[in-house]
C-alpha cells in the first residue's frame, strides 16, 4: 500500500507504537496514509482500537518476516 509518511517503531513495545503514530498523526493533512512499522505483535490489536477510539481509518496491515507493517488514514485534524 502506498503511504504519504512512515515512522519505525521496531524495537519498541506498548505504548510507544501507538504514542508515536499519535504525534506523526498530528502532522499529517486530513486524508493522508501512515505507514507503521513494528515488531512488537500486540500492535495488531492496539492499533485497530486506537483508531477506533479517535476515529481515524485503519487501512489494515502486512507481516513481512518479523516486520508488521500497518495503515492509517487521518479522517480529522
Amino acid at each position: 500500500m502506498k503511504s504519504d509518511s512512515t515512522i519505525d517503531c521496531v524495537g519498541l513495545y506498548c505504548p510507544m507504537p501507538i504514542a508515536k503514530t499519535a504525534m506523526k498523526m498530528k502532522q499529517l493533512k486530513v486524508g493522508e496514509i501512515l505507514e507503521i512499522v513494528a515488531d512488537d505483535k500486540g500492535i495488531k490489536m492496539d492499533l485497530p482500537a486506537w483508531c477506533k477510539t479517535t476515529g481515524h481509518e485503519f487501512l489494515g496491515m502486512e507481516e513481512k518476516g518479523t516486520e508488521i507493517h500497518l495503515y492509517v488514514r487521518k479522517k480529522h485534524d
